[in-house]
């Protein structure tokens, strides 16, 4: 039992030495590449068998010759392992340059494609954690492509619409000025609703802008659906006096919300002058709320005829106006994008849908707590 217990002791001692050996090998050329890696450990490898081995022999005491032939033995062994663990190790290899190969297309802007052949379980899961990168990246650049594009066509859209009413004002102020005015209270009643439609661009864009920055500052309150349409409702009546839209505010339940009440108002109004101006005179805006399986559900539908299915998914983009002129009622196309701003900073989200004979805008709002 002393003698087992010795040569375990010498075959430990040796494979110790030769792996600690390795070990500050692999701590100094742990910058080196996979090949120099995999060599390394390899040797260690065979290295600690051989040194165990050969140390146990020399404890052993054992005649010259049979030393020879143990060592010999041992040697062919260790070398003969030590290729094989090598020429395989060239398949881990091979496939994590493919792999590097395969990751460096993200720099230029290319898709990931996964390297073909077998791989080990590490370098697979990696593979398919670049593979899913590359979809998020790809699906990113499309998204600030389209982004910028809309951001180039609001650019272009908006200095239009600044530029044809300060071309008015500009006009109207002149022939004032000069005293050729025929009417000059409608011409200031003209420049006062020219300023008030500029105020009102301005505004919208300054509200844009907080929204895309994430600086939208809430002030939430408790308060009830039915209350919250009532006075959106209010608000637009004149309105719709004035362009012969009936409105219907009949199915409001009163659920209790946890919203800004100046902003969720905003929200409203939009929605209602968006509906009542492309109502058709004698035609009705109907606005309702009930509880959802997600939360409270606003509604406002209208009677324009309905959205062709292609515009449905850039409703609520900036710019977006449903119409290619540039004239009231199309507006500045930023009520819809601040709608959806604004509704998704309370956790909600919108949404727009064809029905019969028109549209119906959709705000979808959780519930407040108890």
């Amino acid at each position: 039992m002393r003698d087992i217990l010795l040569i375990a002791l010498y075959a430990f001692a040796g494979a110790a030495a030769a792996g600690l050996a390795g070990a500050a090998v692999l701590r100094l050329s742990r910058r080196r590449s996979l090949t120099v890696s995999l060599a390394v450990v390899a040797s260690v490898a065979v290295g600690a068998m051989l040194a165990g081995t050969l140390a146990v022999a020399w404890a052993m005491f054992l005649s010259p010759h049979d030393l020879t032939v143990v060592t010999t033995v041992v040697a062919m062994a260790a070398v003969v392992s030590l290729a094989t663990a090598l020429l395989l190790g060239r398949r881990v290899v091979r496939h994590s340059r493919e792999l590097a190969d395969a990751a460096r297309s993200f720099g230029d802007g290319g898709d990931f494609t996964t390297p073909t052949g077998p791989a080990t379980a590490e370098l697979d899961a990696l593979s398919r954690e670049l593979a899913a990168t590359s979809d998020r990246l790809t699906r990113s650049r499309e998204r600030e492509r389209a982004l910028e594009n809309s951001r180039r066509e609001l650019v272009a859209w908006i200095s239009h619409d600044l530029r044809t009413p300060l071309a008015g004002l500009r006009a109207m102020a002149e022939a004032l000025e000069d005293g050729v005015a025929a009417d000059p209270d409608r011409y200031l009643r003209q420049i006062r609703t020219e300023v008030e439609r500029l105020d009102g661009m301005v505004g919208d864009l300054f509200a844009l802008s907080r929204i895309h920055a994430g600086t939208l500052a809430l002030s939430p309150s408790r308060m009830s659906v039915y209350d919250l349409v009532g006075d959106a409702l209010a608000g637009v009546d004149p309105l719709a006096r004035e362009l012969g839209v009936r409105l219907d505010g009949g199915r409001v339940d009163a659920v209790p919300v946890e919203v800004d009440g100046k902003e969720m108002s905003r929200v409203l109004g939009n929605l209602l002058v968006n509906a009542i101006r492309r109502t058709p005179p004698d035609g009705t805006v109907a606005v309702a709320a009930e509880r959802s399986t997600d939360g409270v559900t606003l509604s406002v539908t209208d009677a324009c005829g309905g959205i062709p299915e292609q515009d449905l998914p850039q409703v609520f983009t900036a710019g977006w106006r449903g119409s290619a002129a540039r004239t009231p009622p199309a507006g500045a196309g930023l009520g819809l994008a601040i709608v959806r701003g604004i509704v998704e900073a309370h956790q909600g989200r919108a949404s727009v849908r064809n029905v019969s004979g028109g549209c119906r805008f959709e705000v979808t709002l959780p519930v407040a707590k108890p």
